[in-house]
């Protein structure tokens, strides 16, 4: 198991924590591997009714770890990043987050296929991927405009702008929002209610409730990690990229000429 990502099963809860706090719990390809193989066997055991996603240190995830991301960008469907996406949107098993502190990216994007999310009073979200020259990925811009209407799913994905956890309640991406530091506790004890549930009877209903959705989803998915992989090597994303690393501003103004 990587270092970075630690699980505990206990009581039929499958508990999956990014545990890089000192980064915010920014992920790399090796978590993502790590994460996707731990989900994969999660949603395949007997003994897992309910699995649960937090992050260590106060923060849920700062998304990628753009260093890293940039060392092995994910070229083609092999990537460890899409194997993630796509095990976390096949999900049989409900599905749980623990959000509090920054959920960037793939951390907001996640809780879309979610089935509960609990979040802390302080907890921003953000899907900033027009902002770095990129594009909407794990289905999000199919679910978001279904979550939210399109738009305040526009303002948040052109916009990219982050945005707190009263406004991810009104959009319908988070369940509750609860005191800071009692949001695992919350949604710990909720998984444990589920565990009380007839486990087929929670998997059925899910998969009713996402069963016009899912062709739909697998096919956003795959058209936006082409047009994703395209935007990855274009002037616009290497001058972004390029602004984060050396801390100014990024400028598109010569990007933009006639349309």
């Amino acid at each position: 198991m990587n270092a970075m990502v630690h699980t505990q099963l206990s009581g039929g809860v499958f508990h999956l924590e990014m545990a890089r706090p000192e980064k915010k719990n920014a992920l790399t390809a090796a978590m993502y591997r790590t994460m996707a193989d731990a989900l994969a066997a999660a949603d395949a055991d007997p003994a897992v009714q309910v699995i649960l996603i937090s992050g260590a240190g106060g923060n849920f995830t700062a998304g990628n770890d753009l260093a890293d991301f940039l060392a092995t960008p994910p070229m083609d469907e092999s990537a460890p990043v899409y194997h993630f996406i796509q095990g976390f949107a096949k999900l049989q098993k409900p599905f749980v987050a623990a959000v509090e502190g920054v959920a960037i990216g793939v951390g907001t994007t996640l809780l879309l296929h979610c089935d509960l999310v609990y979040a802390g009073a302080s907890a921003r979200f953000a899907v900033p991927f027009a902002n770095l020259g990129l594009t909407p990925e794990a289905a999000s811009s199919l679910l978001l405009p279904l979550r939210a209407g399109h738009a305040r799913a526009a303002e948040m994905l052109m916009l990219g702008e982050v945005f707190g956890a009263q406004a991810a309640l009104d959009a319908g991406i988070v369940n509750a929002v609860l005191p800071d530091g009692q949001v695992l506790e919350q949604a710990i004890e909720r998984c444990r209610k589920l565990t009380a549930q007839p486990a087929a009877s929670l998997r059925l209903t899910k998969q009713l409730m996402k069963r016009a959705q899912n062709a739909m989803v697998r096919e956003i998915m795959d058209v936006e990690a082409d047009v994703f992989r395209q935007r990855l090597v274009s002037p616009e994303a290497k001058e972004a990229f390029a602004a984060f690393f050396e801390k100014r501003k990024p400028d598109f103004s010569s990007f933009n000429q006639g349309g």
